[in-house]
């Protein structure tokens, strides 16, 4: 299964790949296109959009229309696709750096118009392409080369400051739990609105090895003990919950979608 989705998703002039040993990129690349693939998708009709940094390299190796745009502003140019061809399914594909820090401001507005585009968020709490530099989701304490003696900052949580902002929906997945990332790409990419799917990478290479959180395997092993369903965690006293974090769909309110509302006025304006 995986080598047919390779040929049939991937530009195989550009492989292999720049990511390194153990990264959970690639996994978070593969449930992008698995979900595609499902869903039954035409590639001539969809278009993936990423900024700067380690995942936004993906979108060079992807056979679909593709934009490699500058740092923070992917959410922007998928904007102004999607607004110029709200047909196509705009996905953008971003990190946690991308996103959440020079690209925040976008990230509000987009979820704010709750316009149809579905952005994959692969945290892995680091900025690794360009150095190890901590990011707006590095958890407090936890070393970066701009934090050689620990990041006193809090960290935000993606998914709910795209739900304050007005996102329509909003999940999280691990590289651990692949299949379930899979399903909520696919839930987020069916959702009309605004999605976002905070995918929990890890980085062995910077963040693990700068934070002695072991090799990959230990990390994803991390992820596997630290992570609680939302339907889980539902029924599980407090207590239980200390130093987890939930996985699974965690928001999902259909709005009216930003593109759609837009095409009613100038309708109404051709109408006289």
């Amino acid at each position: 299964m995986t080598s047919n989705l390779v040929k049939s998703y991937f530009r195989m002039d550009k492989l292999p790949h720049i990511w390194c040993p153990g990264c959970g990129h690639g996994i978070v690349t593969r449930a992008v296109i698995k979900a595609i693939d499902e869903l039954e998708l035409d590639k001539d009709k969809v278009c993936i959009v990423s900024g700067i940094g380690c995942s936004s390299r993906a979108p060079g190796y992807l056979d679909f229309n593709t934009l490699h745009t500058t740092h923070g502003r992917a959410l922007a140019f998928a904007t102004g696709i999607k607004h110029a061809n709200p047909d196509l399914e705009v996905i953008v594909i971003t990190g946690d750096g991308d996103c959440s820090a020079i690209g925040g401001n976008h990230l509000i507005h987009a979820a704010r118009r709750n316009i149809g585009i579905t952005a994959v968020a692969f945290n892995n709490n680091i900025y690794g392409m360009t150095g190890g530099q901590y990011s707006p989701t590095t958890p407090t304490g936890d070393k970066g080369t701009t934090a050689p003696y620990g990041n006193i900052d809090k960290g935000f949580d993606i998914c709910k400051l795209a739900q304050a902002a007005g996102a329509s929906y909003t999940a999280r997945g691990t590289v651990y739990h692949a299949q379930l990332l899979t399903r909520l790409i696919k839930n987020g990419i069916l959702n009309k609105g605004f999605s976002i799917i905070d995918a929990v990478s890890v980085c062995p290479t910077y963040y693990g090895r700068k934070n002695k959180k072991g090799d990959a395997v230990k990390m994803m092993e991390w992820l596997k003990d630290h992570a609680v369903n939302v339907a889980a965690a539902a029924k599980l006293p407090e207590e239980k919950l200390a130093g987890k974090f939930l996985i699974g769909e965690l928001y999902h309110n259909p709005q009216p979608e930003y593109t759609e509302e837009y095409k009613k006025i100038t309708e109404s304006l051709r109408r006289g």
